[in-house]
C-alpha cells in the first residue's frame, strides 16, 4: 500500500485551523533573552534613587552556521568584567607589596641577630610567634562577609590594615626605642601582622568573590604572581639596603610603600567592582552566629575538608629549622646581606616562573599526583641545606656563596607552591556569601600549622643542642627535617584527584548539551519546539 505523505503547510488553507504567531516574534525574542540573562547570573546594578535596573555586560551573539547541510543555530553569552582596571590596581598592588615585605624582615632578622644578639632557637620563636595574629583570620574573614563599613565590606578591611601596618613599620624605623628593647619590638611586629593578616584576608575574600561573580577561575595564580615579583624587588631592595644603611631605613622605606598603599584603598570604591550587596540584618551578632555555622557547614563537607588536613598535616609534621640554617649562614659562613638577598631573589623569580608555569599547563592536572610530586621534591630539597652544611659543595668546586645563590631558597619556594593548588580548589568552591570565611580559615590554618611546625624545630635545635657557637649537629636535624617531610606520602588519598566540582559540573553541563546536540541534530528555540508540537497535534487531530 502506498504511503500518500500529506505537507501541512499545503492543507492548511482547507482547514478550519487558526493560524498561530510566529515563533519568533520580537517580544517572545526579548523574553527569552532576558530568561537567559537571569539564568546566567546576568549582573544587575540598581540605583537607589530611581528604582530602575542597568543591565551590564551582556552580550548575546546569536548565529547561523551550515554543517553537513543541516542549518545550526548557536548562541553564546559574553559577560564583561565590570570593574576590572580598579580591582586590579588594588589587589595587584597589594599583593606586591605583601611579597615584598621580605625586606624589612629580612632587615629585622640581621637586627635581631647582629644588635639585640639572640641566639638561634630565640630568633626563630620571636619569629612566629609574633605570627599568632594571622591565626584569628577567620574571625576578620567572617566580620569581613557580614559587616559593611560605610559602602563595602572588603576595602575598608584592606584600609583599616595597611594603616595599622604603616603604624607599625613608621614606629619601629622613627623610634630608637621601639626597636632596641626586644618587648616593645615584639609588640610592634605584632601590630605589623595583625593589619597584614586583616589585609590579606580581604584581599583573597575580594579575588575569590570577584571570580565566582563573574566565572573566572584561577586568579590566586595571578595573585601569587604578583606576590612573587614584589618578593623579587623586595629581596634585590633589602639587600642593597643593609649594606648601605642600617635596619631603620628599611622599615622606613616599607612604610613608604604601604602609605602609597593605602592612598590606592582610600581612593577605591567597591561598588564599582560590581559586586551584589548582602542583605544586612539588624543584629550584628545574629549576622555573625549565622556566617560562622555557613563557615563550619562548607569546611566540613569532604571536599573541603579532606584536602585541608592533608595541607595542614604536611606542614605541621616537619620540624623547620630556619633560624638555625639563618644563623649558621651569617655567624659561621660569614655571607654578606646581598648574597642572602640574591637567594631569596632567585628563590622569588623560580616561584614566579613556576606559578605562571601551573596557570598555563599544570592547572588542568588531577591534583593528587601534582602535590605528590611537589611533596617529593620538597623533603629531597631540604637535603640541600645538609650539603651545605657538609660544606659538600665546595669538593665539587662550588662556592659558599654561589650555592647559596642557587640552592638555599628551593625548599622555601616548594613549600610556598604546594599551597597554590589548595588555594584555587578551594576558592572555586566558596559558597557565595562565605569567600572571606573560607579563604582566610585555609590562611589560619597554614599559618597555624607553620607555627606549630617552627616550635617543633625549636624543640628539635634545643634537644640536639644547636646553640649559636655550636652547630655540630644541624646536620643531623636537616636530615630528621627531610624525612619528617616525606610522611605526608603515607596518606595522599586525602588529597583529591578531581577538579573542583564547580568546574566538573560546568563541564558536565557543556558535554550533556554537545550529546543532546548530536543526537538531535540542530540546536532550536523552546518556542520553536513549543510550535512545532502544536502543529503536530493539530495535523494529527485532522
Amino acid at each position: 500500500m502506498e504511503r500518500i505523505m500529506i505537507n501541512p503547510l499545503l492543507s492548511i488553507q482547507n482547514s478550519p485551523t487558526k493560524f498561530l504567531k510566529p515563533p519568533l516574534s520580537s517580544i517572545h525574542r526579548r523574553k527569552q533573552l532576558q530568561e537567559r540573562q537571569s539564568n546566567n547570573n546576568t549582573l544587575f546594578m540598581v540605583d537607589t534613587k530611581p528604582r530602575r535596573a542597568t543591565t551590564l555586560a551582556c552580550l548575546s551573539i546569536r548565529r547561523r552556521r551550515n554543517n553537513n547541510g543541516v542549518s545550526e543555530f548557536e548562541e553564546t553569552a559574553r559577560f564583561e568584567q565590570v570593574g576590572g582596571k580598579g580591582i586590579s590596581v588594588l589587589c595587584g598592588l597589594g599583593y606586591w607589596v605583601q611579597g615584598s615585605r621580605c625586606f624589612p624582615w629580612l632587615a629585622l632578622n640581621f637586627h635581631m641577630v647582629h644588635s639585640l644578639a639572640l641566639q638561634p632557637s630565640t630568633l626563630q620563636l620571636v619569629q612566629y610567634s609574633c605570627s599568632l595574629p594571622m591565626v584569628a583570620k577567620p574571625l576578620y574573614g567572617v566580620l569581613s562577609d557580614v559587616l559593611y563599613i560605610g559602602t563595602g565590606r572588603r576595602v575598608p578591611y584592606i584600609t583599616i590594615g595597611v594603616f595599622l601596618q604603616v603604624l607599625a613599620w613608621g614606629s619601629m624605623g622613627i623610634f630608637q626605642g621601639a626597636r632596641e628593647v626586644l618587648p616593645s619590638l615584639v609588640a610592634f611586629v605584632l601590630l605589623s601582622n595583625l593589619g597584614a593578616s586583616i589585609t590579606e584576608v580581604a584581599k583573597d575574600a575580594l579575588v575569590a568573590e570577584y571570580g565566582l561573580r563573574y566565572r573566572i577561575n584561577g586568579l590566586q595564580s595571578y595573585a601569587l604572581m604578583a606576590s612573587a615579583a614584589g618578593g623579587v624587588l623586595g629581596n634585590l631592595l633589602g639587600g642593597y639596603l643593609l649594606l648601605t644603611t642600617p635596619p631603620k631605613i628599611s622599615f622606613l622605606v616599607f612604610a613608604g610603600l604601604l602609605s602609597l598603599q593605602l592612598v590606592v584603598s582610600l581612593s577605591s570604591k567597591e561598588e564599582s567592582f560590581g559586586l551584589p550587596r548582602i542583605a544586612e540584618t539588624s543584629s550584628v551578632l545574629e549576622s555573625v552566629n549565622k556566617q560562622i555555622s555557613n563557615l563550619r557547614e562548607a569546611i566540613q563537607a569532604d571536599e573541603i575538608s579532606q584536602p585541608l588536613i592533608w595541607a595542614v598535616v604536611s606542614i605541621a609534621m616537619v620540624p623547620l629549622l630556619s633560624g638555625s640554617v639563618f644563623c649558621y649562614q651569617t655567624q659561621v659562613l660569614n655571607l654578606d646581606p646581598s648574597v642572602i638577598g640574591m637567594s631569596k631573589v632567585i628563590g622569588q623569580l623560580m616561584l614566579l616562573c613556576l606559578t605562571a608555569i601551573y596557570d598555563r599547563y599544570l592547572k588542568t592536572l588531577p591534583m593528587r599526583p601534582l602535590i605528590h610530586i611537589i611533596q617529593l621534591l620538597y623533603g629531597l630539597s631540604i637535603l640541600l641545606d645538609f650539603i651545605l652544611v657538609k660544606q659538600i659543595n665546595l669538593g665539587f668546586g662550588i662556592s659558599n656563596e654561589i650555592y647559596v645563590l642557587c640552592f638555599s631558597s628551593l625548599a622555601e619556594i616548594l613549600a610556598q607552591f604546594k599551597i597554590l593548588p589548595f588555594a584555587v580548589r578551594l576558592a572555586s568552591m566558596c559558597p557565595q556569601g562565605c569567600e572571606g570565611s573560607v579563604t582566610s580559615f585555609l590562611a589560619s590554618t597554614l599559618c597555624l600549622s607553620q607555627i606549630v611546625s617552627a616550635f617543633l624545630g625549636v624543640g628539635l635545635a634545643n634537644l640536639i643542642g644547636i646553640t649559636s657557637s655550636n652547630y655540630s649537629n644541624l646536620s643531623s636535624g636537616i636530615l630528621i627535617q627531610s624525612l619528617a617531610a616525606l610522611v605526608p606520602l603515607c596518606f595522599m588519598h586525602f588529597v583529591p584527584m578531581s577538579e573542583p566540582v564547580i568546574e566538573k559540573e560546568r563541564k558536565r553541563g557543556i558535554s550533556k548539551r554537545s550529546r543532546r546536540n548530536r543526537r538531535v541534530g540542530r540546536v532550536v528555540d523552546k518556542e520553536n519546539v513549543d510550535y512545532r508540537r502544536e502543529r503536530e497535534s493539530e495535523e494529527a487531530q485532522r
